[in-house]
């Protein structure tokens, strides 16, 4: 029975430990969860961070002169197979029909076996010189019988009778016998093939000895004193053009840059391409510069029409996204994306949004930039 208080007691002792333990314990809680709330009352006490700086260009209204440019291939004015027009074989080749030759106009070529055609040429005359015998034989006797008639002081009955129709005969006989010898000339002096304009020899397709046919490719070749272009536009840079555009002028550059010279806009406008739907206009280069070859990849730039209310923005000032950023009279952020009259080598011009200006522009937005978002703006100057 003594046993039995000495377990009760001891029972009431362990009580008592586990709650003192579990009291420090909670203390404890109390103590952390009181540092940590202090500390989020600091974090939250903090200063805001300073807004971002931006560099801004300080943009207005601008009068700008069109400014549309696009590539096209240069070509020669003239590019022709030259053909045999008679057939026969090949006497002589001459060094201007080598390939890679720069020939004038009328330079020789190629030469062909003339005896056949100058034995075409001598029956051609011959032919001529009995029709025109004929010919004044039928005049004779016309003159005879109307002599005849004139003693007898008679009226001829008849045009036979004064033999008037072998006189017509004659003539288109003498006619016909001309035709005939100049056909004939013309096929001997085919046999000299000669240059019908100035160029280059680009390939030689025919051989000394060679037997040619009448139509057969001898060269091919290029002209080099008139080139062409055919350029393609949209039909919004066409609007930009001062119309009409006939006569005016363009630029040419290389694709380094370098200026080659002028060319003379032809004709263009009138209809649409089928594939491209674009509008053509065609030019022309006379008397180009040394610089200026065939087959080469140009740029054309066409000077359009005066253009107000505009903006001249750097070519970086225009995001990924398409959106030009600026910022405000309260310092914040907006965006609006631009209607694009054209480009330039290093700006676009734009028509001008809505407001009196002039507008900050941002020089180079980023991706994190947010509508609204407050910024300090730097502003610079920008030469357009």
């Amino acid at each position: 029975m003594a046993d039995k208080p000495t377990q009760v007691r001891a029972s009431k002792t362990w009580r008592w430990v586990w709650f003192f333990v579990s009291l420090t314990f909670l203390a404890t809680v109390l103590v952390i969860l009181s540092e940590a709330e202090n500390t989020a009352d600091v974090s939250r006490t903090e200063p805001p961070r300073a807004a971002p700086v931006v560099t801004v260009h300080e943009i207005g209204f601008k009068e700008v002169n069109a400014t549309i440019s696009a590539y096209a291939e240069l070509r020669p004015h003239w590019d022709a197979d030259i053909r045999s027009a008679v057939s026969g074989r090949i006497l002589e080749v001459y060094d201007e029909a080598l390939a890679g030759a720069r020939v004038q106009k009328g330079a020789r070529l190629f030469s062909i076996e003339k005896t056949q055609f100058q034995t075409t040429v001598a029956s051609a005359e011959l032919s001529l010189e009995d029709a025109r015998l004929a010919l004044l034989r039928a005049q004779n006797s016309m003159a005879v019988a109307l002599r005849q008639f004139e003693r007898d002081g008679t009226k001829p009955p008849t045009d036979l009778a004064i033999h008037l129709p072998q006189v017509r005969i004659a003539e288109r006989t003498v006619a016909s016998a001309k035709a005939q010898l100049q056909a004939a000339q013309r096929e001997l002096e085919n046999t000299e093939i000669t240059a019908p304009f100035s160029g280059f020899v680009t390939k030689r397709s025919a051989s000394l000895g060679q037997t040619v046919n009448a139509g057969e490719t001898l060269v091919h070749l290029s002209d080099d004193r008139q080139f062409e272009l055919m350029v393609e536009l949209s039909q919004a840079d066409w609007e930009l053009l001062d119309h009409p555009i006939a006569g005016k002028t363009a630029e040419v550059f290389h694709r380094d840059g370098r200026l080659l010279g002028q060319a003379r806009i032809r004709q263009g406008g009138g209809f649409l391409d089928k594939a491209t739907r674009q509008v053509r206009v065609f030019l022309e280069v006379r008397n180009p510069s040394e610089a200026m070859l065939a087959g080469d990849f140009l740029k054309v730039v066409f000077h359009g029409r005066s253009i107000s209310n505009t903006l001249a923005i750097p070519e970086a000032a225009l995001s990924r996204a398409g959106y030009v950023w600026m910022v405000d009279r309260k310092n914040q952020l907006r965006r609006f994306r631009p209607d694009i009259l054209f480009r330039t080598e290093n700006a676009i011009s734009v028509f001008a949004p809505q407001g009196s200006g002039p507008w900050n522009i941002v020089k180079t937005p980023l991706a994190s930039f947010l509508p609204g978002q407050r910024v300090t703006p730097q502003r610079v100057r920008v030469e357009l």
